[in-house]
């Protein structure tokens, strides 16, 4: 079995080394700790480069790359800063991964192209204040209405909640189903909707650049093409969704464990 990197996965690892060597400097990693502030500006640079889309597919304005290679990008952002690695790395969170695997084209075309260019942040809220992060059972409810669903309640710990433009919002469907994460679905809502607020929490202990908040749902109304896949299985895409994504913060872990033992070092 062949572990060494490729050409092009080599030369991936060297642009992003050289790209955070220069651009996380120590004052500005400083700063935005201090701020507790997500580094917008940078984003967008990192964005532009296309570190930020690795995985999402060039007809959609992604690199079209692979877990591995975003993996690199993401190992080396940490290396160098965990506090802005792990904020720009989370820029785009989840919502092309569902999407891409479960959403239809016109929310595919809609939501992905301007995640991958930058030009948005996105949100997954998923962990509750009664529940934490056992998803087996919601206490946030979405009640159909006509051409749409009316959602309530609340979500806690949110990564870029008050930043975010798009959001994935896991609810309680059928309040009936046994056992009741049979009747849990994703839906898709949008910065500014009337009923979805954001609020930033503070003072937490690290990583404080990854901006994380609180998000309340008071009788948020999204339309029925808002739903993500087939009804009452958003528990199984969030379970799938973990199950990629966890190898990118495993990969977060690594970075700064490299750059510790670096810094060690030298």
């Amino acid at each position: 079995m062949q572990f060494e990197l490729n050409d092009e996965q080599k030369e991936i690892k060297r642009a992003i080394r050289e790209f955070c060597e220069k651009e996380f400097t120590p004052e500005l990693a400083l700063e935005l700790d201090e701020k507790e502030e997500f580094p917008l500006d940078l984003y967008k640079k990192a964005a532009k480069l296309g570190f930020t889309s690795m995985r999402i597919p060039e007809e959609y304005g992604g690199q079209g790359y692979g877990l591995l290679e975003d993996c690199i990008v993401v190992e080396e952002m940490c290396r160098v800063d965990p506090g802005i690695g792990a904020a720009i790395s989370l820029g785009n969170l989840m919502v092309p991964d569902v999407l891409l695997k479960h959403g239809t084209e016109e929310q595919k075309e809609k939501y992905i192209p301007p995640l991958a260019k930058g030009d948005a942040i996105a949100a997954a809220a998923f962990t509750e204040p009664e529940h934490g992060s056992d998803i087996t059972r919601m206490d946030t409810t979405a009640v159909k209405s006509g051409d749409q669903w009316i959602i309530n309640g609340s979500k806690e710990f949110i990564t870029n909640a008050p930043i975010a433009d798009t959001f994935i919002i896991l609810c309680q469907t059928d309040p009936n189903a046994t056992p009741s994460h049979r009747g849990e679905s994703i839906f898709l809502a949008e910065k500014g909707t009337p009923g979805l607020e954001a609020t930033k929490l503070k003072g937490k202990m690290g990583i404080r650049p990854c901006i994380t908040g609180s998000v309340s749902l008071s009788d948020l109304k999204v339309p029925e093409s808002n739903l993500v896949g087939e009804l009452n299985k958003g528990f199984y895409y969030t379970l799938e969704l973990f199950d990629g994504t966890r190898i990118t913060i495993a990969a977060q872990a690594v970075g700064i464990a490299q750059g510790a033992f670096e810094k060690a070092f030298n």
